[in-house]
């Protein structure tokens, strides 16, 4: 049984041709500075270019370094927790494979934990990102605080240091979609976070566009609230309310001021209006429903088509 290292470091890898190498090298560089035994995961999320060849050269020279090839894309946090259920350590770092998430940081991460904190997260006091993203970050964050009512913070994200308590526990929640950082405040853990600084995408923008980001918004919302159903029904009972005392009012005109009620424009406008307003909440409660299908499905999260051969084997499809 292989000695269980100190850290192992996840990274989730889409495309990243330009930096994964510069990424193992000041990785490396930064845990041994610790000191500690650790384990680099990446997960090659079918993304463009070829990850998976750098990943394998790398652990053909290093038996530190291990390697997960998915078999499609399956989103970021799906490979954030292909990693977590490979991972040994018994701590585990999480950081994306751009380098904007600075290996530097890792030791600073690493002490704070050894304070005795469950989970040490980086804060990024000033992030070095377009204007465009940061301000859709923190719409994303507000939308989902209002919707969730949960405590959140828009300048930490999964780049952090988890106990492998906490990994476990997570482990253990079976949902879908799974959202790692989401999970890790919801399961209650003290998150504690450190400033710490945020560097500038060296190469190419980032996968996450709008649509992207969109869909993100609406799985986290959708899968950590309800409240959007709730709002519905206030809305649906402030419109029938408004209804009943417009009704009212068109009564009190035709029977005691003698006055003809017209305004066909106005009649379809309304029933346009609340036509559409039905249509939008019979949507959302088509995205909850269609949540429960693919839950009882129980499809994996994931599916791993080959991996980096321990020492001795040749690299083969599982």
């Amino acid at each position: 049984m292989p000695d269980v290292p100190d850290i192992s470091i996840i990274v989730p890898v889409y495309g990243c041709d330009d930096t994964l190498t510069e990424l193992y090298g000041r990785v490396a560089a930064a845990v041994t500075r610790i000191p500690a035994t650790f384990e680099i995961i990446f997960v090659d999320d079918r993304g463009p270019g070829r990850p998976w060849e750098l990943i394998t050269y790398l652990a053909q020279n290093d038996s530190r370094v291990k390697g997960l090839k998915l078999s499609k894309n399956f989103g970021q946090h799906c490979a954030i927790m292909a990693g977590v259920d490979f991972s040994r350590g018994n701590w585990v770092v999480i950081m994306d494979c751009d380098l904007q998430d600075r290996p530097e940081e890792i030791p600073r991460l690493w002490a704070k934990a050894q304070e005795g904190h469950e989970i040490v997260v980086g804060r990024r006091v000033e992030r070095k990102d377009n204007l465009l993203k940061r301000l859709s970050s923190r719409l994303f964050w507000w939308l989902f605080v209002y919707m969730t009512n949960q405590e959140s913070d828009a300048t930490q994200a999964s780049f952090g240091i988890y106990s492998r308590q906490v990994v476990n526990t997570i482990k253990t929640l079976q949902e879908q979609p799974r959202i790692f950082p989401l999970l890790v405040r919801w399961a209650g853990f003290q998150v504690t976070p450190i400033d710490i600084d945020h560097a500038k995408r060296p190469q190419g923008k980032s996968s996450y566009n709008l649509r992207r980001k969109v869909s993100l918004a609406a799985n986290a919302i959708v899968s950590y609230s309800n409240k959007p159903l709730k709002m519905f029904i206030q809305l649906g009972f402030l419109m029938a309310f408004i209804a009943l005392c417009f009704g009212v009012y068109l009564f009190m005109r035709y029977f005691f001021l003698n006055q003809t009620i017209t305004g066909w424009t106005s009649l379809m406008v309304s029933l346009y209006f609340l036509g559409g307003i039905l249509l939008f909440g019979m949507g959302v409660l088509g995205i909850y429903i269609s949540r429960i299908f693919e839950q009882v499905k129980g499809r994996p999260l994931y599916i791993v088509k080959q991996k980096t051969p321990v020492s001795g084997e040749k690299n083969s499809p599982l």
